[in-house]
């Protein structure tokens, strides 16, 4: 598929599934400096975070997952409810549009909440989860201004999780909550984190404060 080609929604039923949602965006660098045994453990933990949220039949209703990639960007799934999520197997291509890719991120997701809207369905704040291992290879700037005014209008909550020798400088300026350091390849500890935290978050009412998990096992300390 290519980049920024449109994906169609795949669980769009909100008659028979009216219950509010809890959108994740997945940002995954999937960039040459990933090939090898870090974008298996990648592979492997988004499919841990699937089975997962499988044990959880409130979340399995209210948690959508959307995966775009870059290395190009791609939308590898509009957001969906898991059971109708299959975490692709990812390879590894190109360089690191960062900023691109968070753009088109942003975009996906406010044309999510639109849906939302449009069919009455109310949602909790959203969460963009970037992951990557390098650097911008692109014009970045101006997408670091889009997550600022997103966090700052409570649009939606934006982590940046740093691998191995990631520009964690560059990836402050981006994120203002502050990027974390995976630990090694811990990507199963931390999926598994994420899967716990939107169990918490999905099982609350919308606009309540929700205390997560602390993000140990997984974070350099």
């Amino acid at each position: 598929m290519s980049g920024f080609e449109q994906v169609g929604f795949g669980s769009d039923d909100f008659t028979t599934n009216p219950e509010p949602r809890c959108p994740c965006l997945l940002l995954l660098d999937t960039s040459h400096s990933m090939q090898g045994r870090a974008i298996s453990e990648l592979n492997r933990g988004i499919a841990t975070l699937k089975d997962q949220l499988a044990n959880d039949a409130l979340a399995m209703k209210r948690v959508e997952i959307a995966v775009v990639t870059f290395g190009p960007v791609n939308i590898d799934s509009g957001f969906q409810t898991p059971d109708f999520w299959h975490p692709p197997t990812l390879l590894t291509t190109g360089d690191t549009p960062m900023g691109a890719a968070i753009e088109q991120g942003i975009d996906l997701l406010r044309e999510r909440k639109q849906r939302y809207r449009d069919n009455g369905v109310s949602y909790y704040r959203p969460w963009i989860f970037l992951i990557t291992d390098g650097a911008p290879t692109d014009s970045w700037q101006r997408a670091a201004q889009l997550v600022r005014d997103g966090e700052e209008k409570k649009e939606f909550s934006f982590f940046a999780i740093g691998v191995a020798n990631a520009d964690m400088g560059i990836l402050a300026q981006i994120a203002p909550r502050g990027p974390l350091k995976l630990d090694g390849l811990n990507f199963r500890e931390l999926f598994m984190w994420l899967s716990s935290s939107l169990s918490r978050v999905s099982a609350s009412n919308t606009g309540d404060r929700v205390a997560l998990p602390p993000p140990s096992g997984w974070t350099e300390v």
